[in-house]
């Protein structure tokens, strides 16, 4: 993997929360796709409220009791990486949005030597 650094595509796929890919949530199966393809990085941010094609509110409101609440995957990486994933997509996807918008990458730094504990923001590993 290569680090996005300037110019970058950010590729963003809205969802449903309760989508599957063969008995596992749709954006988990997208994320995992991601890592694999060597991607600079992919995360799932759950919404509260909103719709899609179908016109239907989906909400968290507890009135409502919807549980197909709206999803976004959002990843960043230059633009020929984003756009060598996007077949992938075309097979995972079978309702929702996919979309593409330039950006510009202005820090991209990862916890050098982490093993996988936890760290405070601009806390040093000793």
């Amino acid at each position: 993997m290569t680090s996005p650094a300037g110019r970058a595509l950010r590729l963003t796929v809205y969802i449903g929360e309760d989508d599957t890919w063969h008995h596992r949530p749709l954006y988990s199966e997208i994320v995992h796709r991601a890592h694999a393809a060597g991607l600079a990085g992919a995360s799932v941010f759950r919404g509260i409220e909103g719709f899609g094609a179908s016109s239907r509110i989906h909400t968290s409101r507890l009135l409502s009791l919807s549980e197909d609440l709206p999803v976004a995957i959002v990843v960043v990486d230059t633009e020929e990486r984003v756009r060598a994933f996007l077949p992938q997509l075309d097979d995972l996807v079978g309702e929702g949005l996919v979309t593409l918008e330039e950006c510009e990458v202005v820090r991209y730094v990862g916890r050098s030597g982490d093993t996988g504990g936890a760290h405070g923001k601009g806390e040093k590993s000793t």
